[in-house]
């Protein structure tokens, strides 16, 4: 009680926006807290060739790009230049030859005719002289234009004039061993290093000929410049196989668990780089474990601030709601927290021991079943960062499946009534899903285990599942009280007729007791019927009349065989009896610390209603009567429990008041009583529609019909 005033101190102070952001920021930041050690890199205090003083393995698998770097480069050092054989260039160096031949024939041909008309006309030697300069100016000039490279620029012009000045016999014959030897030749591969070579025996070739002197050394020059590589390095080519063959290297990585260094093994460069590599070295540790961490914390509040936010509920319960939320995770959290530090003590696994299914039960208890599952599947995932073996920055799948699962059959085990017993019977068939759920991970994974091992992982799922159900039912009590939140099991609890209030109001006031019996039999059919909460309007209603306990023989429903002592009152003093009745109940619960929906029911259900029969009476006596005076000082009914619970205990008096109940009647009363409810406002702050009333009439008229239905007549 005291945490819920202190809570209600601070709602004060703080608007509910700043109220709910700063608990979603503490609980943020909590949760960052907690986990921070789990993601925390373990490093080194390693120097470069000293001695390792324990073995380091690697915390996760990551790649080597340093040594990938390394393998590629090599794979494609590896690769041999590629080469192209061009068929073609033989035909075009023949071509090339021939195209030359043919030339210097047709120079030839042209200067044979020029000199015979210079024979005739009696040219001297020196225009003789100029007639071969112009022969060796046009063959070039034939060259330049119809070759398809420019020969003149590599063959000489003492070659080409030796071709022009020799015999037609001995041109086509140095014609003829030039290309057929070329063309001999250039049908064998051969690259740029070889050409030198090739062109040597060619040349031995043709000086074998028996040539002419001067056609001999122009039929040289030109078969030196006819020989070239015809198998050219392929740069394109080369590089594409250098590319395939460095993707087919697969990436070197360091494999989690991987040994990097041994104890008493020297740390050299290349173990050096690696512990680098893997943020283990003292003074360089990797800022990334802790980003990934703070996205799982923004990731994990955000899915409990959506659906809050949609919560249809009055922000101060929703306010409750959150802080409920908040503080059975960070607990559960912590317990998680506490067994992985003993399991890092113990040689034996007892992460499953951890009470999964404890914070998803009390979630769907105190607030429902969707925050329950929510509860479930993030405790699933903070359980997988929290039992990872010790391995840094890994996530532990298992772990989590076995959280997620057992939680989900606590939600689902646990029956919409709450009871203790339910509880206990959830924790048990949890329990079984829980040694399923462990024996479906060994045996998925082939994990070899002893007949002991099995017998101890069978007791710590036994254990998780009851232990589950053991907190549930210790922390609940705890929950409620200190947030005044009025759980399923909380109202079936109160509406226990052995409750010391329920006995009270049997023993003291027992004709009370069978109409508060009535008026919840009346109020939760109506309520269910328009999608109220009905078990609350029917523990309400039992305790609606607790204040005519104290004085129980003022109330015609506990006068039998006696005088109605109003007969001899004053209308005021009767007034002010009756209406003390609210007064005195209200004051009754809260000494008793019954919920506070409960006392609102008690204090609202006459809402500020008249006295009709005492207000009369006094009309009748003293003629001028305030109406005030004669009416309940209590607030209206301000949520629709409360008001069906008002409707029902009007209509339940007026209905035995009849003498023939009959349908009709009751139908004429319901829809009076309603109707006068109406009118007086009294049903204007309480969130209830026209159809709602009419549904609430209908099923008034049913259930009364039910009770007040027609016997038959025994004979005496």
């Amino acid at each position: 009680m005291y945490f819920q005033k202190y809570i209600k101190n601070i709602r004060k102070i703080l608007s509910y926006k700043l109220f709910t952001a700063l608990v979603f920021l503490v609980l943020g930041l909590l949760l960052f807290a907690i986990l921070y050690t789990n993601v925390k890199p373990e490093t080194y205090d390693m120097e470069l060739f000293s001695v390792a003083d324990k073995t380091i393995r690697s915390p996760k698998t990551i790649e080597d790009e340093e040594k990938t770097a390394e393998e590629r480069k090599k794979a494609a050092g590896e690769v041999e230049d590629v080469y192209v054989y061009k068929k073609e260039v033989a035909q075009n160096r023949v071509l090339l030859l021939t195209s030359i031949f043919d030339f210097v024939n047709e120079v030839n041909q042209e200067g044979s005719d020029k000199k015979k008309k210079e024979e005739e006309e009696g040219k001297t030697e020196k225009e003789s002289t100029q007639l071969t300069a112009s022969k060796l100016a046009l063959l070039k000039s034939k060259l330049t234009a119809d070759v398809t490279e420019d020969v003149t620029e590599t063959i000489s012009d003492q070659t080409l004039t030796q071709l022009l000045a020799a015999g037609p016999d001995e041109l086509e014959k140095a014609r003829s061993i030039l290309i057929n030897n070329v063309e001999a030749i250039m049908n064998d591969k051969i690259r740029e290093d070889q050409a030198n070579k090739i062109r040597s025996v060619l040349i031995d070739r043709i000086k074998s000929a028996n040539l002419d002197k001067n056609v001999e050394n122009a039929s040289i020059e030109l078969g030196k410049y006819a020989i070239i590589a015809n198998e050219v390095f392929d740069s394109g080519l080369t590089e594409e196989r250098k590319q395939q063959a460095m993707d087919e290297v697969e990436p070197v990585k360091i494999l989690q668990g991987q040994i990097v260094v041994q104890e008493g093994h020297l740390i050299d460069r290349d173990i050096y780089r690696q512990l680098d590599t893997l943020g283990l070295l003292k003074g360089k540790p990797s800022v990334k474990p802790f980003i990934g961490l703070a996205i799982f914390v923004l990731l994990s509040i955000g899915a409990i601030y959506i659906p809050f936010t949609k919560l249809k509920e009055p922000e101060e319960k929703k306010q409750s709601y959150l802080l409920i939320f908040g503080i059975v995770f960070v607990g559960a959290i912590l317990v998680m927290k506490l067994i992985s530090l003993v399991a890092g003590l113990d040689q034996y696994d007892i992460s499953y021991v951890f009470p999964a299914a404890m914070a998803p039960m009390l979630i769907r208890v105190m607030v429902n079943e969707r925050f329950g599952l929510l509860m479930a599947i993030i405790l699933a995932a903070c359980g997988s960062i929290v039992f990872h073996d010790g391995i840094s920055g890994t996530i532990d799948v298992e772990i989590a499946l076995y959280i997620l699962f057992s939680g989900l059959a606590g939600i689902i085990f646990l029956s919409d009534k709450n009871e203790r017993f339910n509880l206990l019977r959830a924790g048990m068939l949890v329990s079984v899903v829980n040694v399923l759920l462990i024996f479906f991970l060994q045996f998925i994974g082939s994990g070899q285990m002893t007949n002991m091992e099995y017998v101890y992982f069978i007791i710590n799922g036994a254990v998780s599942g009851i232990l589950s159900a053991v907190l549930t039912m210790g922390i609940l009590p705890f929950l409620e009280a200190g947030f005044g939140i009025l759980s399923t099991m909380r109202l079936i609890e109160l509406s226990n007729p052995n409750h010391p209030l329920l006995k009270k109001i049997l023993i003291e006031a027992p004709g009370t007791y069978h109409h508060s019996v009535m008026v919840a039999n009346l109020a939760e059919l109506a309520c269910e019927a328009i999608g109220a909460n009905g078990l609350l309007a029917r523990v309400g209603a039992y305790y609606h009349d607790i204040g005519k306990t104290t004085r129980p023989h003022f109330f015609i429903e506990n006068q039998m065989n006696m005088e109605n002592p109003h007969n001899k009152l004053e209308p005021a003093t009767s007034k002010d009896i009756i209406i003390a009745h609210v007064t005195d109940g209200v004051a009754e619960l809260k000494k008793h610390k019954m919920p506070k929906e409960i006392v609102d029911i008690a204090e609202q259900h006459h809402g500020t209603t008249l006295l009709k029969f005492f207000y009369y009476k006094a009309v009748e006596i003293q003629g001028d009567v305030e109406e005030s005076d004669y009416r309940y000082p209590s607030p209206k009914p301000q949520f629709i429990e409360a008001a069906v619970i008002s409707l029902a205990d009007c209509v339940e008096a007026a209905v035995r008041s009849l003498n023939q109940p009959t349908p009709e009647a009751i139908k004429s009363l319901v829809d009076s009583i309603v109707q006068d409810r109406l009118l007086d406002g009294q049903l204007n702050e309480c969130d209830i529609t026209m159809k709602q009333l009419e549904i609430i009439k209908t099923t008034f008229c049913e259930t009364l019909g039910g009770i007040f239905h027609s016997r038959i007549e025994y004979p005496k």
